[in-house]
């Protein structure tokens, strides 16, 4: 089990301080900005491969719900309020299950997303596997997945019964399956082939998997 673990200093590119929310989300938000306590931190450039990740893994989820409807997923900028503390955060990725007590808004989840998906690129290793960790995890976010493209790495974390983050391995194969999402299986060394799998067969995969026929 995890020590106690306290929320860190304002770390990253900050570009203004002394922002209250409103000003945040009206100014900021939309432009790829997180607000913490007051501060603007500008998101590291997004590159080419972070860009292709993130469009594979929002493609693999949209399908995955088209088949089976139980949430959405939503990509940055998209701001999330995880807890009542002064920080919004723009997770790469946030899975927002239809049972999820939280609130969606036409430009935030107010409240913790059920998980939180972060590509790791050179710039983000700090905040990442550390800022974000800690926030995600006081802030009730269940599982936190980290793709780190740099190390080719991953990371599947969930709360436990202690409200800890434990990390959860793949099966022999490379899947990562979740209890949050029947029948998915995230087979990961997928992730790190060029070219990634197209839409096309994204959507032949996610049919085979859940056992749906064409519509």
């Amino acid at each position: 089990m995890l020590p106690e673990i306290h929320l860190p200093e304002v770390t990253g590119d900050i570009v203004a301080t002394g922002v209250s929310e409103d000003d945040y989300m009206a100014t900021y938000a939309a432009d790829f900005h997180e607000w913490v306590e007051g501060a603007v931190i500008k998101l590291s450039p997004v590159t080419d491969e972070h860009d292709e990740m993130t469009s594979y893994l929002r493609r693999f989820m949209d399908t995955y719900f088209a088949l089976h409807p139980i949430g959405r997923v939503k990509s940055a900028p998209y701001v999330m309020k995880a807890s009542d503390k002064a920080r919004r955060r723009e997770p790469d990725l946030q899975i927002i299950l239809n049972t999820n007590n939280g609130q969606l808004t036409p430009t935030a989840m107010l409240g913790p997303a059920d998980i939180c998906i972060e590509v790791v690129s050179e710039g983000s290793e700090e905040i990442d596997y550390g800022t974000k960790f800690v926030e995600y995890q006081n802030g009730g976010v269940q599982e936190y997945w980290l793709f780190d493209l740099l190390r080719r790495e991953h990371r599947f974390f969930r709360l436990n019964a202690s409200q800890i983050y434990t990390s959860h391995p793949l099966d022999a194969d490379g899947y990562y399956e979740t209890p949050l999402l029947p029948s998915l299986k995230v087979h990961v060394p997928t992730l790190w082939q060029t070219p990634l799998p197209d839409p096309i067969a994204t959507v032949t995969t996610l049919q085979a998997m859940l056992g749906k026929q064409d519509r």
